[in-house]
C-alpha cells in the first residue's frame, strides 16, 4: 500500500465501478445467510446496508473484506484499498494500552509509516493528548473515532463501517457522521455503511441495500426507504424523520 498525496485515489473518473458483487451466497455453519445477492458500487459512491437483526449485514461486510468463504463473485477494482471498522472489537477495554499503542500496532499491521498517525488523527478530529490515556478511558465516540483512524492508516480509498455510531450519545453521533461525510466528499472515499439510523441513510447514501428475511431490494433512498418497502423488510411499520441539511 504505497502512500499517495491524499486519502483519495487519483483516478479522474468518479463513475467507474469499484465493486461488483454477483450471485453472492454465504452460509454460516448450516445456515444460509445471504443468497444470490448482486449489486455494484461506483467509485466515490455511498452504499448503506439496512435491515433487521440477523439478516446478514455484518456477514456481508466480512465477506466483502475476504474474511468469510462464499459462493458467487466479489470483484474489487485492482486499485481498491480497504479500511474496515467492525461493530465490535474483541479487545478488553481495561487493558493497559493507550491510543498511541493501538495506532502503532496498526502501523505495523498495515506496513506503513508512523507519520500516518498524525494524518489519521487529524482526519477524525482526535486530539493527541486523549491518546495518552488507556483506551478504556476514552468515551464511546472517541474510541470509535480511534477505530476509524486505525482503518485510515493504510490510506484506503474504501471504508466499510459496521454500525459505527452504535452505543454513542447523540452529540458523538453527529460528530462521527460529519467525519464520515467529510471523508467521502473531501477525500473522495467510497463508503459501505451498515446502519439502523434511517434518517442518516436517507440524507447521506446514494444507494440503499435493504436486506430482509424474505426479500432484498436496492435503490436510491427515496425509493428504498418508503413506508411500504420498510414494512416489508422489517416485518412491521417503520418511520423515521428526515433532517434538513446541516
Amino acid at each position: 500500500m504505497a502512500p499517495t498525496k491524499s486519502w483519495a485515489a487519483c483516478e479522474k473518473s468518479a463513475h467507474d465501478v469499484l465493486l461488483k458483487v454477483h450471485g453472492l451466497t454465504v452460509s454460516v455453519g448450516s445456515t444460509e445467510v445471504l443468497r444470490k445477492l448482486s449489486f455494484a458500487v461506483p467509485r466515490g459512491g455511498s452504499l448503506a446496508i439496512i435491515g433487521p437483526n440477523g439478516v446478514g449485514k455484518t456477514v456481508l461486510l466480512r465477506t466483502l473484506i475476504g474474511a468469510l468463504p462464499h459462493q458467487g463473485t466479489v470483484d474489487w477494482a485492482a486499485d481498491a484499498r480497504l479500511g474496515y471498522v467492525p461493530q465490535k472489537l474483541d479487545l478488553q477495554r481495561d487493558l493497559p494500552v493507550n491510543g498511541y499503542d493501538f495506532l502503532k500496532a496498526g502501523v505495523a499491521l498495515s506496513r506503513t509509516s508512523p507519520l500516518e498517525i498524525p494524518r489519521a488523527l487529524q482526519a477524525v478530529g482526535l486530539d493527541p493528548p486523549a491518546l495518552a490515556r488507556p483506551i478504556g478511558g476514552l468515551s464511546g465516540g472517541q474510541f470509535q473515532r480511534l477505530m476509524i483512524a486505525f482503518a485510515l492508516l493504510g490510506r484506503p480509498n474504501v471504508l466499510l463501517l459496521d454500525e459505527p455510531a452504535a452505543g454513542i450519545d447523540e452529540p458523538g453521533q453527529v460528530q462521527l457522521h460529519r467525519i464520515i461525510r467529510d471523508l467521502r466528499h473531501s477525500a473522495g472515499m467510497t463508503m459501505l455503511l451498515v446502519s439502523h439510523e434511517l434518517s442518516v441513510v436517507y440524507n447521506d447514501a446514494d444507494q440503499v441495500l435493504c436486506l430482509g428475511r424474505k426479500r432484498t431490494c436496492l435503490g436510491p433512498p427515496r425509493t428504498a426507504l418508503t413506508p411500504a418497502v420498510l414494512e416489508e423488510i422489517y416485518g412491521a411499520p417503520v418511520s423515521f424523520h428526515v433532517h434538513g441539511e446541516e
